[in-house]
């Protein structure tokens, strides 16, 4: 039988739009601090994964980025909600409720 990671990585796949919608909404973050707070969480991922997502999150309008300078190398971009962004994550938001509601409700 496989492994929990293994059985519910769709889930995961699916769902991983609405945790980087939720990191971003609560401060201006750059790429190091998304995958930090994704680090121990079912959510865990990589840059490789990472980028392609935020890249499509901005062409969708839903996050938007500044150059920062950093002291420890090159500038770093960080990532904020954009107002259609924080609709999407209201959206999703609401959504999850609902989807919970119905399975809770399910087994009774």
């Amino acid at each position: 039988m496989p492994n929990a990671d293994e059985q519910f990585a769709g889930l995961r796949k699916g769902l991983l739009e609405f945790a980087i919608l939720t990191i971003v909404s609560g401060r201006t973050v750059y790429v190091g601090d998304i995958l930090a707070a994704l680090a121990p969480t079912p959510f865990a991922t990589q840059e490789g994964t990472l980028y392609p997502l935020l890249s499509k999150l901005r062409r969708e309008e839903q996050v938007d980025y500044q150059w920062v300078e950093s002291g420890q190398g090159p500038p770093r971009k960080y990532y904020s909600l954009t107002d259609k962004g924080a609709a999407r994550l209201d959206e999703l938001a609401a959504y999850w409720r609902h989807l919970t509601a119905t399975l809770e409700g399910l087994g009774r």
